[in-house]
């Protein structure tokens, strides 16, 4: 997916729209998104001093070079940017190097002449490159309405923040560049959606005068809810997201250039860094799922926190006391089928008590009801993140009636143990489902089916042809081959009426279909 340009503009300088942009910047890149902040705020530069315990080194070039490197026609190269020193991909394009000729570059700068040069071209190039090599790209936009601004509000961005304060002069302003934004991309010889905008009010202080603030806070909602009507979720108000995001005053942020999320890296509802970590989290889930934001800012949050996390397994096997043994010898033959699963057992506070799960999927283990505890990992499962592909996989004894589970276990497709349950059957039934597949179609599903077949001698021997050049088809990554050799397959293992002297898979068979299961997992996983 191509990254999103995102620019933090103000109508009014003092708001802390560099603060914020850098800070958001910071919280992305930590959740491990590539992120390239941009200066564009070229008469009033000072991103960079957000960043100076990350520099190594001043930025020898910015933005302003961009124009030379347009007249001199060469095209964007990543030449120009700052690489910060953190732990994720943190870059920075600064407005240009600070030097003492700085200033007279800016001046001699015709935006209107490079427009009918067809400048708007050029960044329109140098937009594509940012979004192929970064997963989100943040403007830091000059304040007021000038070319500069057009450029930032109109021309490149997907999503438009703008900071205002508290009084009716910045919250016109908000609304008006708004409108002005739209107009102006309408016109734009680009394809443009229609302009998503997050007010964001700022330097807000709610601990004394009480009901003023929540007078002036009502009617900056009455005020800005337009804004929201293109990307807020129908039952949540306009008032009740502003509540979410504001950023409030806290004096001590105030004085210099920092950077409160690496110092607030647990924050609390009345430390600045926690509405940041929400106006990230937004930003991260590209203004999705609202809704949730509205219901659960924790959840919202962590959500976008650890969207781009690696799991340490593929699946958790969370079981009851009485079935542990099963449950370790589940836990083997799934790891024989090259998935790396733990087990956790009713009880285990330890889990419960953890700051995140490492499993990207669970298997519940149900034998006649869900337990407490079993339920509790569910839900801090779920709550960790609501948007990644994670399944819940019930697996049910035979005794278990799937009706009298909890509604939100009892709608999940689950799995069926028979009544003298055999691990590796079970194994291979949560490998075909984690991989995706339906029934009756699909690689694993097969493979699971052939495990179960029981057919003559001879008919196993074409099943063994099969699966090696379906071993070699997932080698070649040839998927036109491999869905022909699964249907192949398919009607290998059918039952016939004349089978007599039928056996289950042979032990060279069985080797075959471990290995064209593992590899199977392998290539969906890379997939």
């Amino acid at each position: 997916m191509p990254g999103t340009v995102v620019t933090f503009y103000s109508y009014k300088g003092g708001v802390g729209r560099s603060f914020a942009l850098a800070n958001v910047a910071v919280l992305l890149a930590r959740w491990g998104h590539r992120v390239l902040c941009v200066d564009w705020d070229l008469e009033a530069p000072g991103l960079q001093d957000y960043f100076q315990e990350l520099l190594h080194e001043p930025p020898a070039s910015g933005v302003v070079d961009l124009v030379d490197d347009f007249r001199d026609h060469r095209e964007w190269t990543g030449a120009h940017v700052t690489e910060l020193e953190f732990g994720g991909t943190l870059h920075l394009l600064a407005a240009g190097d600070g030097g003492p000729e700085y200033a007279g570059r800016i001046q001699q700068i015709d935006w209107d002449d490079l427009y009918k040069l067809d400048f708007g071209a050029y960044l329109e190039r140098c937009r594509e490159r940012w979004v192929a090599d970064y997963d989100f790209v943040l403007l830091d936009s000059r304040t007021g309405i000038t070319d500069i601004g057009g450029i930032c509000t109109a021309h490149l961005p997907d999503y438009l923040v703008v900071l205002y304060t508290a009084n009716e002069q910045s919250i016109r302003g908000v609304v008006d560049i708004a409108r002005r934004s739209d107009e102006a991309r309408d016109k734009l010889p680009y394809d443009r959606s229609q302009l998503t905008v997050l007010p964001l009010l700022s330097r807000f202080d709610a601990r004394e005068e009480y009901d003023r603030a929540d007078g002036w806070r009502q009617r900056c909602a009455a005020e800005t809810s337009s804004l929201f009507d293109n990307w807020l979720n129908d039952r949540t108000t306009a008032e009740l997201m502003i509540r979410q995001l504001t950023l409030p005053y806290v004096s001590y942020w105030s004085f210099g250039e920092h950077l409160s999320v690496l110092t607030e890296t647990e924050p609390g509802p009345e430390q600045i860094s926690y509405p940041l970590e929400t106006v990230a989290a937004l930003v991260a889930h590209r203004f999705d799922h609202t809704a949730v934001l509205a219901d659960n800012r924790d959840t919202y949050v962590s959500a976008a926190r650890n969207e781009k996390r690696e799991f340490t397994h593929d699946i958790r096997i969370s079981a009851p006391r009485g079935m542990r043994d099963f449950a370790k010898l589940l836990v083997g033959e799934l790891r024989d089928l090259g998935l790396t699963a733990q087990l956790s057992m009713s009880g285990d506070r330890s889990l419960l008590s953890d700051g995140e799960d490492t499993a990207r999927h669970l298997c519940l283990l149900v034998d006649g009801e869900v337990s407490r505890w079993q339920s509790a990992e569910v839900e801090l499962f779920l709550r960790w993140n609501p948007d990644q592909d994670r399944r819940v996989v019930p697996l049910l004894t035979a005794d278990t009636e799937a009706g009298a589970l909890p509604g939100s276990i009892r709608n999940l497709r689950s799995l069926r143990l028979a009544s003298a349950p055999q691990p590796f059957d079970a194994a291979r039934g949560l490998a075909a489902q984690l991989a995706g597949e339906q029934e009756g179609g699909g690689l694993a599903d097969v493979l699971s089916q052939a495990y179960r077949a029981t057919m003559r001698p001879p008919r196993w021997e074409l099943v063994d042809d099969i699966l090696r050049a379906a071993l070699a088809a997932l080698e070649q990554q040839a998927s036109d081959q491999l869905e022909e050799l699964t249907e192949d397959l398919v009607q290998a293992i059918k039952p016939r009426a004349n089978d007599e002297a039928r056996t289950g898979p042979p032990t060279s068979t069985r080797a075959l279909l471990d290995q064209a299961t593992r590899e199977n997992h392998r290539a969906t996983r890379r997939g």
